[in-house]
């Protein structure tokens, strides 16, 4: 990739000497920190806009029912162009929209790992669990380019902090000997997504994916070096992947490539997601759109009743391929050491982790 032979802007906007494709304008992007936008043949349309971020640790609302109070997100838009992300609406606070802007302008933070790792190093840090890939997917292709998260998981690790990360990205393989390394220091573990195998579905509805046969091969290299492997089997599709013989097949693919876990749910459509998704219904299957509409008509997510049902299908599913049904991130705030405030002139010693509630990742 000759990425650095493109058309770049500065934080002004005003393009430098370079051949390439423009980037597009500048004054869209309210990002006071932007150093360049870049544009590449290998990602035909897209556009990535590096910025230099203040911080990196994002703090969980205390009324969140997620079970972990931090994340790290080195970038923003994704290009697995997933129509169901719930992280779409998003981009609309750079006023770029969550249609075809969430999958083409991607805001890059280069220097996400330095930030990390000084806002890790603060003594008030209490080394609580952090979690990677709860917004955009810190392992989609781009992350080819920027290697992010080798400097994000060496921060973790080093500071004692326990950390999970959930992806699609088949690119996560290049980081296996990291995360080995960095769960012997503090509790790690790793979810994959994976929720169809139909190809032409998965093409149709997670454009930028890994395949799921891909990803299936992905599981069975983590399996094989000593990995407890979660599956979250999220989004289940109404009346394209909730049949009971989907969700079979799903099961026992996911058991037979080594998985342990599986955490099945049905698609949610948050504002922003859902006029894309049901746009995509609209075209390509006009007869479930009113289904679509009814379903999804006062909540963002399926009635209650649908949920019941189809987790029971699904686990009963998992249960017939000696599949465990796990947590999201399988990483609890009292997994990591605590911290016992000390004086700013006093090195900060990391402590010995504890032992995980749920398996580390190795």
């Amino acid at each position: 990739m000759r990425w650095e032979a493109q058309t770049l802007r500065s934080e002004s906007g005003a393009q430098r000497e370079a051949a390439g494709t423009p980037a597009g304008s500048a004054a869209l992007l309210p990002l006071s920190d932007l150093q360049r936008s870049v544009t590449t043949p290998e990602f035909a349309g897209v556009t990535f806009h590096e910025v230099l971020a203040k911080t990196a640790l994002n703090a969980v609302p205390a009324a969140s029912a997620m079970p972990f109070r931090w994340t790290v997100n080195p970038y923003r838009g994704c290009t697995h162009a997933c129509r169901y992300c719930y992280a779409r609406s998003t981009h609309s606070f750079l006023d770029l929209d969550a249609g075809e802007d969430f999958d083409r302008q991607i805001v890059v933070k280069v220097n996400v790992a330095q930030v990390l790792r000084a806002e890790l190093a603060r003594p008030t840090w209490g080394r609580e669990a952090v979690a990677l890939g709860t917004n955009t997917d810190p392992y989609q292709r781009a992350e080819g380019r920027y290697s992010l998260m080798p400097g994000i998981i060496e921060a973790l690790a080093d500071s004692g902090t326990p950390f999970s990360v959930l992806t699609k990205g088949t690119l996560l393989a290049r980081d296996v000997p990291l995360l080995q390394a960095a769960s012997r220091s503090v509790p790690v573990q790793v979810s994959l997504s994976l929720a169809m195998l139909d190809p032409t579905v998965a093409a149709a509805v997670e454009p930028g994916t890994p395949s799921p046969a891909a990803r299936l091969r992905l599981i069975e290299r983590l399996a094989a070096a000593g990995a407890d492997v979660t599956v979250m089997a999220m989004p289940l599709l109404p009346w394209l992947t909730d049949g009971d013989r989907d969700l079979d097949a799903l099961m026992r693919a996911l058991a037979a490539a080594g998985a342990a876990r599986v955490m099945p749910g049905a698609l949610h459509l948050r504002p922003g997601a859902k006029e894309w998704y049901l746009r995509w219904i609209r075209q390509e299957h006009p007869d479930l759109l009113a289904g679509y509409e009814q379903m999804y008509a006062r909540s963002a997510y399926a009635p209650e009743s649908y949920r019941r049902t189809l987790a029971r299908a699904a686990g009963e599913a998992a249960a017939r391929h000696g599949l465990t049904r796990g947590g999201a991130h399988g990483i609890r705030r009292e997994d990591g050491p605590v911290a016992r405030p000390v004086p700013r002139s006093t090195p900060v010693a990391v402590p010995a982790p504890a032992a995980p509630a749920q398996p580390a990742l190795f």
